[in-house]
């Protein structure tokens, strides 16, 4: 399956509501490619993670990847923006706990790491059954509060990591360049047409 096909039956599942204004604003605020871009959220440390993990969720392949539309730098925009108080500390502990289970496994600073090696720690913990995925998704609808002491650095790490995700995939479906350049757009759409076989769409549509 190549990245077009996974796009046109890809679901997404997102744990915060945004409006669109928001949306647009933040995007039209990343549109300016910046390797060296000032985080105004994440820390020195979290603006690695979340470039490694935008890169191995989105990476580059016959359509643009995550980081070709500064993604890394929506996220980081999205958590200050969007994300309550306590959501924000919650994604700064679970990032620290990324942080260590990496330096635990590789001996050195997330800042250090290499995709491969985040791509590595990633995957062991995504990498699941479907019973496995289904419990570990249960469990984040959860308060912290109702999370005992021996399952809590696991229910942080899949918060920050979740939520790096769900900003990812948003921030590329609502990107201009995606939604005009990859799926199938029409800025003056025609007649409605029900119940036609996505076969003979040929593509998701943005409009």
């Amino acid at each position: 399956m190549n990245r077009r096909e996974a796009l046109r039956g890809l679901s997404l599942s997102l744990g915060y509501a945004v409006s669109v204004p928001s949306v647009l604003s933040v995007l039209q605020a990343c549109s300016v490619e910046n390797e060296s871009w000032t985080s105004v959220f994440l820390t020195e440390s979290e603006k690695n993670i979340v470039t490694q993990l935008v890169d191995i969720i989105l990476p580059s392949s016959d359509i643009p990847g995550g980081l070709e539309i500064n993604l890394p730098q929506f996220v980081d925009m999205m958590c200050k923006d969007v994300m309550t108080k306590s959501d924000q500390e919650i994604f700064h502990q679970g990032s620290d706990v990324f942080s260590k289970r990496f330096k635990l496994r590789f001996n050195k600073d997330i800042r250090k790491a290499k995709k491969h090696e985040v791509l590595e720690v990633f995957a062991n913990y995504f990498d699941k059954t479907p019973a496995e995925s289904k419990q570990i998704l249960e469990k984040q609808k959860k308060n912290i509060e109702e999370i005992p002491g021996s399952e809590m650095q696991d229910y942080l790490m899949y918060k920050c990591l979740m939520a790096v995700r769900s900003f990812s995939l948003l921030g590329y479906y609502t990107s201009e360049k995606i939604g005009t350049e990859v799926l199938n757009f029409d800025p003056i759409p025609g007649g409605w047409q029900p119940c036609i076989p996505v076969s003979d769409i040929g593509n998701a549509w943005t409009i």
